[in-house]
């Protein structure tokens, strides 16, 4: 039985996590800024007769707040196995339509909110002598992802911060993985840009990506695979397969790749004039 946080766990990625993870008979503490959210999914785990699962507000975007709560639950069970640094925001649009709102938000959340949870997890870890932080970036993190670049830019940096940082923690027992998964359908991809001046992929995107990728990936499969690596340490989870092909493709050919990202950029500028 392992103790784990996971972190964006009201919905999505986060709550197909804590599924599987209680299923298997885990310990979770489910986080999101949603209480409500995070609190019913407790509940709907502790049904399931296996593992157990609390609920507990947490922003990400808060340093002290983060640190808290890791530590706490540290405190609470002795140890902390696995962290899940998941909680993340939909950023879309033109780069002339985005605003810096939009980029300190993709920031703050996507990539500070990241880091905010490694400085967390990490010194606990190693005091430990081990455990698994898993870092959700996107295949966005891996290939030019146009028509939302601070998503692409915060996810890249995810997918660099964590295979830096597991070189460095591999003599110390500590393991590192990073998700990069295609498109899924969660509510990110139903409410992009929220809060924030609208741009020609506000609001719900699915449409538009529908025409750019071969289906939605379900979270359910992504939880799957991400508990598949795991298991395996595998340093980078990329998912569905059509995501890996992607991924080969642009390290073969980074020119086609660019060059096919400029035909989505085509079909949003088409739409929008």
């Amino acid at each position: 039985m392992s103790i784990a946080i996971v972190t964006g766990g009201a919905s999505g990625i986060g709550r197909a996590i804590a599924t599987s993870l209680v299923a298997r008979g885990d310990t979770v503490v489910v986080t999101d800024i949603d209480t409500e959210g995070a609190g019913r999914v407790a509940d709907k785990l502790n049904t399931l007769g296996t593992g157990q699962a609390a609920s507990a507000r947490l922003d990400v975007t808060d340093a002290d707040a983060v640190n808290d709560l890791y530590k706490g639950v540290k405190g609470d069970h002795g140890r902390l196995d696995l962290v899940f640094n998941n909680a993340g925001i939909a950023i879309g649009g033109l780069a002339e339509e985005l605003t810096l709102d939009h980029w300190n938000r993709a920031i703050d959340i996507n990539l500070k909110g990241v880091v905010h949870g490694v400085h967390a997890a990490y010194p606990i870890m190693l005091e430990q002598g081990g455990g698994h932080i898993v870092n959700t970036a996107s295949l966005a993190g891996l290939v030019p992802m146009p028509i939302g670049i601070p998503y692409t830019a915060t996810k890249h940096a995810v997918v660099g911060l964590s295979l830096g940082l597991r070189a460095e923690a591999a003599g110390r027992g500590v393991k590192v993985s990073v998700v990069c998964p295609s498109f899924v359908d969660t509510p990110l991809l139903h409410n992009v840009n929220p809060g924030l001046p609208e741009t020609a992929l506000s609001g719900d995107a699915t449409g538009d990506i529908a025409k750019a990728a071969p289906g939605l990936y379900t979270t359910q499969k992504l939880a799957r695979d991400i508990m598949r690596g795991i298991a395996r340490n595998q340093a980078l989870i990329v998912a569905p397969a059509y995501g890996r092909a992607a991924w080969r493709g642009v390290r073969l050919n980074p020119g086609l790749a660019v060059r096919a990202a400029q035909i989505a950029v085509d079909r949003v500028r088409g739409g929008k004039n």
